[in-house]
């Protein structure tokens, strides 16, 4: 009973769908900490500066009514606070990441379409352009290309 189950377990974990994702995950996680460390230590800081030397990681709203000059210190004294300077680093961070997807993708769509497209053509023997599979004559030069794309009776 056990044999069956791990040879059907090792079918699954080998097959191409679940290593993808697994590696998309790993990449995906390393991603993210690289989108961190580049909102955190590159953008946020020039910000800050343009902003009266305002570190976005330490705004918060302190809850409990006792003065505490960084947001450590009311942490490390258990004050319950709202961190809102962490919220907008990671919506920035948000905003990056899917920003840079978003160019992934419409640059994967694109490769895709001229996959498709380059599939549907063929190159004329006189003119060198791009034609129809199923054209007969190109209609940059003119030639017949029977020769290529034979006419079905």
């Amino acid at each position: 009973m056990i044999i069956p189950m791990l040879k059907e377990f090792k079918e699954f974990a080998v097959k191409g769908n679940v290593v993808d994702m697994a590696v998309g995950i790993i990449i995906g996680t390393a991603f993210g900490k690289i989108v961190t460390s580049l909102v955190t230590d590159v953008v946020m800081p020039p910000i800050g500066l343009i902003l009266n030397n305002v570190d976005f990681s330490n705004l918060y709203f302190n809850l409990s009514g006792t003065d505490y000059a960084t947001l450590a210190e009311a942490q490390a004294a258990g004050a319950p606070t709202i961190n809102y300077g962490l919220f907008l680093n990671a919506s920035i961070n948000f905003i990056i990441i899917a920003f840079v997807v978003f160019l992934l993708i419409k640059q994967v769509n694109r490769l895709r379409k001229t996959g498709k497209e380059a599939a549907k053509t063929i190159k004329c023997p006189f003119c060198t352009s791009a034609i129809s599979k199923k054209a007969i004559r190109c209609p940059n030069c003119t030639s017949k290309l029977e020769v290529l794309a034979p006419v079905k009776k």
